[in-house]
């Protein structure tokens, strides 16, 4: 099979990509980095020239909601009218656990993507995944105040993004299943928590001082909406198995 995955130069992508190619697929990244914008028309059509399916793994590199219910919603609409134009049958989506409950913040954009693919009457799959075990990393420079790092009060259920895109091809593999189960890793965390681990096995100077966000977006954060549920698909390595590999 030929598959495009958008955002393909991604965390997810790559590996999606690596996985795929692995399985004797053919891939077309869909990535600016390879002059396809996937909000705009005139790229995307004619890259999904012969392909038989759409993973949408792309991301954007915004907090605020507005800006990311434009991106998702703009791209999600480009990417289905280009694949509706050559007849490809199945896009995949990859969203968050718990995005569409919060819906707010980044995950307001995922509430959307979300909500333009159920709106259809088929030919799509949904993968809502916990956070990579690698999210931890972006507080290693960033929301900085001299060495201490802040770090939202998060409950988390960090997965390997290898087990995510193995999943993912299955689900493309196998053909439209609408809202596939969950996949998270197989233990809960505490963000402030991994971070710190993470500073410690670099041998960091930084401190994580972990603090509560205000509004819904910090409730979902807190409440347990981003771990998974009783259905959940479990994957296998802990984040400490992970932190290991780091070294």
């Amino acid at each position: 099979m030929k598959f495009a995955i958008a955002g393909g130069t991604g965390t997810l992508g790559k590996a999606t990509v690596l996985a795929a190619q692995e399985r004797g697929h053919n891939t077309v990244v869909l990535a600016r980095s390879r002059g396809i914008d996937i909000t705009v028309p005139e790229q995307v059509t004619p890259a999904l020239e012969g392909v038989d399916a759409v993973i949408d793994a792309s991301s954007v590199a915004t907090m605020d909601a507005k800006e990311s219910v434009r991106f998702f919603g703009k791209a999600t609409r480009t990417l289905l009218a280009a694949e509706q134009e050559h007849g490809i049958g199945h896009h995949v989506a990859v969203s968050i656990i718990g995005a569409a409950r919060i819906n707010a913040g980044y995950y307001a954009g995922k509430a959307t993507q979300e909500k333009i693919l159920r709106g259809l009457s088929g030919g799509w799959s949904i993968l809502r995944a916990a956070q990579f075990h690698d999210f931890a990393l972006q507080f290693e420079d960033r929301y900085a105040f001299a060495n201490i790092r802040l770090v939202p009060r998060m409950r988390a259920q960090p997965v390997s993004v290898d087990e995510v895109a193995a999943a993912l091809l299955e689900i493309v593999e196998g053909g439209p299943q609408g809202l596939a189960p969950d996949i998270a890793g197989p233990q809960e965390e505490r963000m402030a928590d991994m971070v710190r681990r993470y500073l410690s096995v670099k041998n960091s100077p930084n401190r994580a001082l972990e603090i509560p966000l205000p509004g819904r977006l910090g409730r979902g954060l807190r409440d347990g909406s981003l771990v998974a549920g009783p259905h959940a698909r479990l994957g296998t390595q802990t984040y400490n198995e992970w932190l290991a590999t780091q070294l």
